[in-house]
């Protein structure tokens, strides 16, 4: 059965891209087929993974506005382990044809239908616009990327709203996987407040692993690989393995108990 993550939040530059690459990567590690689709026009997953966007043809914009079908749009990256959805520019143009069509807020679920994967990671653009709505109606479940700073808070609680809002209208199934702390730096005084405030609050849906702050993670995009295949004895690698373990640990406890 295929199980399809969200990664969103509408605050740019808290590691949703750096999650969805990484994640997709030590996925791939544990023997699972997985798709990393980028849905956001500014393509940065896609060139994260070495691809030159602009040469991507289909890609993403032609799953959503002209059902091409998935898989001659997806790239299989054998040096990793996963396949790509890769997306440029021509998804601004499809964020707003897609407001013309009927049923918009579910193409990408169409698209994904029937698909042979175990996992489908979406990056989402740092918006809640209708690219990310198409992927909160996809998904089965949102995997929430949060620096701890005090804005992160305030837009967390935003995002909550609109995910509840769109399990209620459009997709009765979708959950919050877990809330992921990025760029963490426990030498900081408030990033650990910020961290104990939210597993004061959220509890079990924090993820116990912990992203640190690593200059190899921030390296290892520019040169078009993930952290795994850039270094994978640094810290930055062996916490998303730790991520991947857990995130599948918990779908086999939520699978156990169904």
């Amino acid at each position: 059965m295929t199980r399809t993550f969200a990664i969103c939040n509408q605050k740019g530059g808290v590691g949703k891209t750096t999650t969805a690459i990484n994640l997709s990567a030590a996925l791939a590690a544990t023997g699972k087929r997985v798709l990393l689709a980028d849905l956001d026009p500014q393509g940065n997953a896609t060139t994260g993974c070495g691809l030159r966007k602009a040469e991507q043809e289909p890609n993403c914009a032609d799953v959503l506005l002209y059902d091409a079908p998935l898989a001659t749009a997806c790239t299989a990256l054998e040096a990793f382990g996963f396949d790509m959805l890769p997306a440029n520019e021509a998804l601004t143009q499809a964020e707003v044809r897609l407001l013309e069509m009927e049923r918009r807020e579910a193409r990408l679920r169409k698209a994904l239908h029937g698909n042979g994967y175990d996992c489908i990671l979406l990056d989402c653009p740092p918006a809640l616009n209708i690219l990310t709505v198409n992927a909160l109606v996809a998904a089965d479940q949102v995997l929430v990327p949060v620096q701890c700073e005090f804005f992160a808070l305030e837009g967390l609680d935003a995002l909550l709203d609109t995910v509840a809002r769109i399990a209620q209208h459009a997709n009765p199934g979708l959950a919050v996987a877990g809330i992921l702390r990025t760029m963490y730096d426990s030498r900081n005084n408030l990033m650990r407040d910020v961290s104990e405030h939210l597993l004061e609050r959220f509890g079990a849906q924090v993820y116990r692993t912990v992203i640190p702050r690593n200059v190899v993670l921030a390296e290892a995009p520019s040169h078009g690989q993930p952290v795994l295949n850039y270094s994978a004895r640094c810290a930055g690698a062996s916490s998303y393995l730790m991520l991947a373990g857990e995130l599948l640990r918990r779908e086999e406890a939520a699978e156990g108990s169904a």
